[in-house]
């Protein structure tokens, strides 16, 4: 027996046309809910293909933005290395001026060793530079690569500077300075006898290289004078001794009518008399100075610090033409994200207005077929009533 069920063609017209609206509605409701007026390939594969494609270069732009982010701050963090650097650089040209403001060689030796500390904390500032790994001031194996495209041909290469060794030649080239060691020097004093060794109270006269009237001068290595001492009838030893040890940085041991003078630069003893016999010129043997000792040390020092502060400002100038390449490319590449997503969705978004008015018309047109299809099915029973 046949289950098929005969309709009339009134019927089968309004259900056909009952079931197409149904469809229909289907398909706008599907497009209001996603907001897309293509949603797969069937739809319209051109349109669809296409703005996939064009989804999936924003998609890695994007990834891209994301490290041209991270570049940025690699960049600024050594650009703050450098300023903080300058400063430290500005401070130790201060401490050279105030060097070279003094005579005194102690004073000299303090400011060597302040000098010290500020290249010690150029090279903290230095190795503290980095950012997330990559450190621009911290020499080799810290190269940054910039990629800007999504197939990596478009890139900046950066290429790091090593600061966290300041003596190195290839960066600041600026060098530690020796503090200085002390040195001694003896006078032997007697009074004209082997054995007979002169105390602190004995008259100096009585030593045959000290003769009245003879005038003794201190000068340091720069030829600097520290003192004279008039030796007259009534100058002891410890005159002497008193003399030399009042200068700054120098002390003096009197033990068996040896006289040594340590001091802590090069120390020159000389007379004014040239007479045979009189005092011999000495020196304290410092094997090291300090490298302030030298008014032509400390400006070498002065010339190294400029050099140092023009490789700075240039580093400082070829960071910040990189840094603006960056943000530069980062910027457009925003735009260009927007643009290929903007372009995506002008072949993909549905019109949600133009989609819910079809929808109030397909509803419409649905209540309006179903009403039709009552009306046929009742025309139908109607012709039945008549047997």
């Amino acid at each position: 027996m046949s289950n098929n069920v005969s309709l009339s063609s009134a019927v089968r017209a309004n259900l056909n046309a009952l079931q197409s609206t149904a469809q229909m509605m289907s398909s706008v409701q599907e497009k209001l809910s996603t907001g897309k007026k293509v949603n797969s390939a069937l739809d319209n594969p051109n349109s669809f293909f296409t703005a996939k494609g064009l989804e999936n270069r924003a998609s890695d732009l994007s990834s891209l933005l994301d490290d041209m982010g991270q570049s940025v701050q690699t960049l600024k963090a050594a650009d703050k290395g450098i300023t903080s650097i300058s400063g430290l650089v500005d401070a130790a040209k201060a401490k050279v001026n105030q060097a070279a403001q003094t005579t005194n060689q102690v004073e000299r030796t303090k400011y060597v060793k302040e000098y010290n500390e500020l290249l010690t904390q150029i090279q903290d500032i230095a190795k503290d530079s980095g950012y997330k790994g990559k450190n621009l001031l911290g020499g080799q194996g810290n190269d940054l690569k910039v990629t800007f495209n999504e197939n990596g041909k478009s890139s900046l290469s950066i290429s790091s500077v090593d600061y966290t060794n300041v003596s190195s030649s290839t960066g600041l080239n600026l060098s530690r300075l020796a503090t200085g060691t002390s040195g001694t020097s003896t006078i032997t004093l007697t009074n004209g006898t082997a054995t007979a060794a002169l105390t602190a109270g004995s008259l100096l006269s009585a030593d045959d290289e000290f003769n009245v009237g003879d005038v003794i001068t201190l000068t340091d290595t720069n030829g600097s004078e520290l003192g004279k001492l008039e030796i007259k009838a009534g100058t002891t030893v410890g005159d002497l001794q008193k003399f030399l040890g009042d200068v700054d940085g120098v002390s003096t041991d009197l033990t068996g009518g040896t006289l040594t003078v340590t001091s802590d630069f090069k120390l020159n003893l000389s007379s004014s008399s040239e007479a045979a016999g009189s005092f011999a010129d000495r020196s304290t043997n410092n094997s090291a100075e300090s490298g302030f000792a030298l008014d032509s040390g400390i400006d070498d020092v002065l010339n190294s610090l400029k050099k140092a502060q023009d490789t700075l400002r240039s580093q400082a100038s070829t960071f910040g033409t990189n840094l603006s390449i960056v943000q530069n490319r980062q910027d457009f590449t925003k735009s260009m994200v927007n643009t290929l997503q903007e372009g995506a969705g002008r072949l993909t978004l549905a019109d949600t207005n133009q989609e819910g008015a079809n929808l109030l018309a397909l509803q419409t047109q649905q209540s309006l077929a179903s009403t039709a299809l009552s009306l046929a099915a009742q025309a139908d029973q109607n012709v039945l009533r008549l047997f």
